[in-house]
């Protein structure tokens, strides 16, 4: 993440996200949160290490206590400029000492703790020795939600993130396709992205003719030909925050079938944003968009759930998938993305980022969903 992510954000607004977590933390039964450096510990304190390393860095937070961050002494100085710095205490350790001891002072000896998901075990062990009463759970499995619901300005960054991504999309649309590799239209999305603000490009998948029935293909040396179906699914983080779209183009005209599996998916896509609202299950939306596909015979080539949230990370909690029964909130963004894959032949998928409304759902992607022809 740049630093324009942080510049974005007050110490006030770190100061309220790690209160918000602490306190959350403490309603779920936890003694308090370990954050490690990664996503979880930019949104809480806007701080990202110079680099991640053997050596500690670990935000300690727990209700009623000030958020401690534990760094090494030489990265101090580059904690200290962060943007929640002042919201929080820094406690820093030497070479030579042992860092788990100091944190350790600051752990409730027998508490249970939610530790992030990306957490080294190289860390994890040694502080389960250093406090051997103390246990820990993944902060993904306490707190699915702890990054769910964005606010306002966090809504105005996933926007603008949405229509960088747009903007992409529409001169992608322009370039060659027949006679170029799958691998040069990828460094073309990518590009784009970068021209539009991405400071991360977190995948490129241009997945033509028989490749777009594989939903995760990674573009390679095919040559793109007339007559294929391509799959184009691309984002990446700007100024901190995801984008994720996927539009499925056709290069030169289309068969019937072809035209008919794009509205197909055109037409689930379109029934999962509807069943977008306040007080939904996830599941709804993976229901109403695969009941579309099911309908049609393509149900067993629909292999995915529905969709993902996306914030500060392009995939995270929730997921619209069945079984999934968390209500939809205010605030939450997440994809809705149903496909078809025909093994051997081609897919198509059609996503769009949406947030939840007051009495509905928005939409951060507004490119055009018909199948879009190219050359």
């Amino acid at each position: 993440m740049t630093g324009s992510t942080a510049a974005s954000f007050t110490a006030d607004d770190y100061r309220a996200r790690m209160e918000r977590a602490a306190r959350t933390a403490a309603e779920a039964g936890l003694a308090g949160l370990l954050v490690a450096p990664g996503p979880d510990l930019v949104w809480l304190t806007g701080y990202t290490p110079p680099a991640v390393t053997e050596r500690l860095t670990l935000l300690v937070l727990a209700a009623g206590q000030d958020p401690v961050l534990v760094v090494p002494a030489l990265e101090a100085p580059d904690a200290q400029k962060a943007a929640g710095a002042p919201a929080l205490t820094l406690r820093d350790w030497t070479d030579g000492k042992d860092p788990y001891a100091a944190t350790a002072a600051l752990l409730d000896a027998s508490g249970r703790f939610g530790i992030s998901d990306n957490a080294w075990a190289l860390h994890l062990l040694a502080l389960q020795q250093a406090v051997p009463g103390s246990s820990y759970t993944s902060l993904t499995e306490a707190l699915p939600m702890l990054r769910a619901v964005k606010d306002a300005a966090e809504l105005e960054l996933m926007t603008a993130a949405g229509a960088a991504a747009d903007a992409t999309f529409e001169e992608i649309r322009n370039v060659p396709f027949a006679g170029r590799r799958e691998a040069e239209v990828a460094a073309d999305l990518d590009r784009l992205l970068r021209r539009y603000g991405h400071e991360q490009v977190d995948f490129t998948i241009v997945a033509s003719g028989p490749n777009g029935a594989n939903p995760h293909h990674e573009a390679g040396d095919r040559v793109i030909e007339r007559g294929d179906m391509v799959v184009l699914d691309f984002g990446g983080l700007k100024d901190g925050y995801g984008s994720d779209t996927s539009r499925t183009v056709h290069v030169g005209e289309p068969t019937d079938e072809e035209r008919r599996v794009h509205d197909i998916v055109r037409e689930a896509q379109e029934a999962g944003f509807r069943a977008v609202r306040p007080g939904a299950a996830c599941q709804d939306v993976d229901r109403a968009a695969r009941t579309v596909i099911a309908d049609a015979g393509y149900g067993e080539y629909f292999i995915h759930r529905t969709g993902h949230g996306i914030g500060v990370t392009t995939h995270e909690p929730p997921y619209m998938i069945e079984g999934e029964e968390r209500p939809l909130v205010p605030g939450m963004c997440f994809s809705v993305e149903p496909g078809i894959y025909l093994p051997g032949r081609f897919g198509v998928r059609i996503e769009d980022i949406v947030t939840v409304t007051e009495d509905g759902g928005r939409r951060l992607n507004t490119t055009s969903r018909e199948l879009v022809i190219v050359e």
